[in-house]
């Protein structure tokens, strides 16, 4: 069924019109099906976004990395837990098809669950829980008996500031104990730029980039439970597909601030 979308759930349409794009090249970076039946069904000018093609890069890689690091977690602890933070229409879940997973939870605000439901459907392993990220009362609501648990942040965290994830990240250190988590930290060089950005400024949301550090290692003064394990340059994949734009992400000194990256970190 067609729908038209308005306000702040138009922000979920930018990295599933890049998944669906993507998985229409000769040799695409990922594959994602269920994207290209998505906007099928979406009553949406999609054409706005067609010279975006740094966004649509960027977004395809970066749901390569992160399809990398949780099949690795899956691997190494089977049987685990998944959270999914801001799930919005991700595929995330789809894709895995529940391979070595316990529960999948995805979590997002209300209206974001709504629109969600539209084209997924909850069962025994994927659940969906309609709250805030901030609303701590999730950690209750997922199955932590005993169970490794992955938490995946994709494409949210720089919509708030730092005062805002401190207690977020302080919550999971505190009451996760154990867990990993994986998230998308922004280039420090786009804080505060959202109306210059060649995607986000095509829609109609007034949604703005708050949050991003050159060190990701700072997060570990946060609280003494958090350890940055590693992380992964956008820049440094699929250079062929950057063009001109990835010869100056490659400079040392510019690198740090102008690349995204996705960060491993621990809870110990």
């Amino acid at each position: 069924m067609k729908q038209e979308l308005k306000g702040v759930p138009e922000t979920m349409l930018i990295p599933l019109w890049a998944r669906a794009t993507e998985s229409k090249q000769i040799n695409p970076i990922i594959k994602d099906d269920k994207a290209v039946e998505i906007i099928s069904g979406i009553d949406y000018d999609f054409s706005k976004f067609k010279k975006c093609w740094l966004s649509q890069v960027g977004v395809s890689i970066r749901t390569m990395l992160l399809d990398n690091a949780t099949r690795e977690f899956l691997q190494r602890k089977p049987n685990a837990v998944v959270v999914n933070l801001g799930a919005g229409l991700d595929t995330r879940a789809e894709r895995f098809n529940h391979n070595n997973v316990h529960c999948w939870y995805d979590i997002d605000v209300p209206e974001g669950i709504e629109l969600r439901k539209q084209f997924f459907a909850e069962n025994d392993q994927n659940h969906f829980i309609a709250k805030s990220i901030f609303d701590h009362s999730w950690i209750e609501e997922i199955n932590i008996t005993e169970k490794p648990i992955l938490i995946i942040a994709e494409g949210l965290l720089m919509y708030f500031t730092e005062d805002e994830l401190k207690p977020l990240f302080n919550q999971l250190a505190t009451r996760l104990p154990g867990s990993e988590m994986l998230f998308e930290m922004l280039a420090p060089f786009l804080v505060g730029k959202g109306k210059h950005h060649e995607s986000l400024s095509k829609i109609d949301s007034r949604a703005e980039f708050k949050w991003g550090l050159k060190d990701s290692k700072a997060m570990e003064t946060w609280h003494k439970g958090i350890e940055v394990v590693e992380e992964w340059n956008y820049y440094d994949y699929h250079k062929d597909r950057w063009k001109w734009f990835g010869l100056i992400g490659q400079i040392p000194l510019v690198k740090p601030r102008l690349s995204n990256r996705i960060v491993h970190l621990k809870f110990k």
